[in-house]
């Protein structure tokens, strides 16, 4: 629309966010059984799954940004998959892989949670956990043990989780 390069951007709450990430197995599955004979997503790893995170969420979240190295923490780097710092949020998806995998996800998500907490643009973490398989073995425990608030030297950082099969 005319005069729209110019409008002030309005950042999208974490709320929508999350019905967007709620939405993920019925848009893959629309997409794989459309009428076109367009490309399959062949949804077998965890590039796959940010590659259509990412188409899902831009159009409404403007300033999202894929992978960009997040600030030295313990003498590592860590990788985010995607932070609007107009909202203040980071989305990190995972692909379970195999029931091993499944086991310790707990573990690696944890280790994100303590990576995360120290990035001036992530107020909010978002997971996003793609297990076609279900290979995790208690999904909704996992779910709530990460959906909560987390407080580090008076900052507080609130976690999602939404765990999609």
């Amino acid at each position: 629309m005319q005069g729209q390069e110019n409008a002030p951007t309005k950042s999208v709450g974490v709320a929508s966010v999350l019905a967007a990430l709620n939405s993920f197995t019925e848009i893959v599955r629309y997409l794989n059984n459309r009428r076109s004979k367009g490309a399959v997503l062949e949804m077998t790893s965890e590039a796959a799954v940010q590659d259509v995170l990412f188409v899902m969420l831009r159009p409404w979240v403007l300033d999202l940004v894929y992978e960009n190295p997040n600030d030295k923490v313990g003498g590592s780097f860590s990788i985010k998959d995607f932070v609007s710092h107009s909202g203040k949020f980071v989305v990190e998806a995972k692909y379970i892989r195999s029931s091993d995998h499944g086991k310790r996800i707990s573990i690696e998500l944890n280790d994100d949670i303590e990576n995360y907490r120290y990035h001036r643009s992530c107020d909010d973490l978002i997971f996003f956990i793609y297990d076609p398989d279900g290979y995790i073995p208690d999904a909704a425990a996992v779910e709530r043990h990460l959906s909560t608030n987390r407080v580090y030297d008076g900052k507080t950082l609130r976690c999602h989780a939404v765990i999609k099969p």
